[in-house]
């Protein structure tokens, strides 16, 4: 008997599949929303303002806002007025952790935001497009008595997005600014305890360099790091599933191996798509913990887009190869058109990743939305690459729509068939389309999933219990992906090890154990032969002739 496991399993044991696949997906939401704490933490620096003189001399210089060895101090810029104190000589200090803490390898990456405390006056307002000039140095050291060493140092650029709500008048002449958050540093592991930055807002009048931005009163830093007890919750999920997705990957290429032809297009695409999910499972983030890979955010993101553009492209060859009336099939070259516009996307966003975490690499600092140059590339890649997604899915709708709309076409003949035969014909449509919605329901989960991490505050309680929503959906999300790719390679694995020379021709075959009347016939088919579905939709309608 031929077939795929999904054609010729019967419907109890599909049901408990179904079930188990069921309560591992409630069980991995259930891990991120009872378990894992949220998955990460904000914190807000306000920069003290320490005086150093701007000379050569003191250039290696670290500016500490605390501890013994800190920084002479002053409140407010109206004090370093009184004292003559210069605007090139105040360091704006920050100190990451704040003081009694430390920084852990758990906490997998650094992003600081920052943001100006800006005071409106008519003397000193902000011109239109003003930009922010900022001389930043980062170090770092594992204890509280080493010196500081240099991390990083650069001379950035940040264009203010500020409004004033008021009447600019001088009645409201200590009023501030309304300033968006600018993105500032990012740093991909954090291998250190401690981090120190300085920062120097250097005035130059002849290069007109910090005019016109405004009464600058503060600045404070956002600091945004993983929490170490999601991270090892999320390590041991990987952990966990590497090896399921590994083992049934096997298990269904050695199935494949074992028929007497070559591996047809779909089989080889499932492979590919558990391969791709394999890739991003492998848990080398536990490598991190013990060295300074800086890389590991952009390899991240480079793992997540294989996936995603295998899983696109997966989507249009199981659609086109169930399409019946389809002349060409089996070959890759037939769906250029359709995942052509997936490669582009996903170049795009790749390249824009590179020109990103690609250059922070080397300089924390850098940030492609600093610059309108800068910010209108991004954008332009953004923009294609949504054009070339909206294009995907319409195309896919499309395909959805036909394969289901040829189904509903040629169920007319069952009618015409015997009990048995149409009963089965009638179970195989329906678990194509019930797999088909469930592909549907997947993508639509994981849109859901992220509306609601970003709209709702990071949790709810329930009963005495409190849920970490964006847990839940981290770990569901992924956990979800996992068990639809386990879900796939076992259900269209073959349903059998040993292999005659009928299956080998890729052709149907109908049994008959003896029973002359034909009514126990059972006739299988699967995307895994050559002829496949067509093949079986062909015996429906010359047996409903009959």
């Amino acid at each position: 008997m031929a077939g795929a496991i999904i054609e010729n399993m019967s419907t109890k044991k599909l049901v408990i599949v179904g079930v188990i696949l069921l309560l591992f997906q409630a069980f991995a939401f259930m891990v991120g929303g009872l378990i894992a704490p949220s998955p990460t933490t904000a914190v807000d620096y306000l920069a003290v303002k320490c005086v150093g003189k701007a000379s050569h001399r003191q250039e290696t210089k670290w500016f500490m806002p605390w501890g013994s060895n800190q920084c002479d101090k002053i409140q407010s810029f109206d004090e370093a007025v009184a004292k003559r104190i210069e605007a090139n000589d105040i360091v704006f200090a920050v100190h990451i952790p704040m003081s009694n803490n430390e920084m852990s390898p758990w906490f997998q990456f650094i992003l600081v935001m920052l943001q100006f405390d800006i005071a409106f006056k008519m003397t000193n307002q902000i011109k239109d497009g003003a930009i922010v000039n900022l001389d930043v140095k980062l170090a770092y050291r594992d204890d509280m008595v080493s010196e500081w060493n240099e991390m990083a140092r650069s001379f950035e650029k940040r264009k203010l997005h500020c409004n004033f709500t008021f009447p600019k008048t001088y009645v409201n002449d200590g009023r501030f600014y309304t300033c968006d958050v600018l993105p500032f540093m990012e740093v991909g592991s954090v291998a250190h305890k401690y981090y120190l930055l300085n920062i120097r807002l250097p005035v130059n009048e002849r290069k007109k360099i910090n005019l016109g931005i405004g009464d600058i009163k503060d600045i404070h830093l956002v600091g945004i790091h993983q929490n170490g007890g999601f991270t090892k919750v999320w390590f041991a999920m990987k952990s966990f599933l590497t090896p399921s997705i590994l083992i049934i990957m096997i298990w269904y290429w050695r199935r494949i191996s074992l028929m007497n032809r070559p591996p047809v297009l779909l089989e080889k695409v499932i492979f590919a798509l558990g391969i791709s999910m394999t890739f991003i499972n492998i848990p080398v983030e536990w490598f991190s913990v013990g060295f300074n890979w800086t890389w590991m955010l952009l390899f991240g993101d480079i793992r997540q887009g294989i996936f995603y553009s295998m899983l696109l492209s997966f989507w249009i060859i199981f659609c086109g190869e169930h399409l019946m009336d389809q002349t060409e099939r089996n070959r890759f070259s037939v769906y250029w058109k359709q995942v052509g516009p997936i490669v582009l996307g996903s170049l795009c966003l790749f390249i824009f990743d590179m020109c990103e975490r690609g250059v922070q690499l080397t300089n924390p600092f850098y940030s492609i939305w600093a610059s309108d140059v800068g910010t209108e590339l991004a954008l332009s890649f953004i923009i294609l690459a949504g054009i070339c997604a909206c294009l995907y899915f319409l195309f896919l709708c499309f395909m959805v729509f036909q394969v289901f709309r040829n189904i509903s076409g040629k169920r007319t003949s069952l009618p015409a068939l015997s009990k048995a035969r149409r009963l089965h014909y009638e179970g195989l449509i329906f678990r194509f389309k019930f797999l088909m919605l469930l592909t549907l329901f997947c993508a639509a989960m994981t849109v859901i999933f992220f509306i609601i991490s970003q709209v709702n505050q990071g949790h709810w309680h329930w009963g005495g219990h409190t849920v970490q929503v964006n847990s839940a959906f981290f770990t569901g999300i992924y956990g979800m992906w996992n068990l639809y790719v386990f879900a796939i390679m076992f259900l269209y694995a073959p349903s059998h090890k040993h292999y005659g020379d009928e299956q080998s021709s890729g052709q149907c075959i109908t049994v008959d154990e003896g029973v002359k009347s034909g009514e126990n016939i059972q006739l299988t088919t699967t995307v895994t032969h050559v002829d496949g579905p067509t093949e079986l939709y062909r015996m429906m309608g010359k047996e409903a002739q009959e």
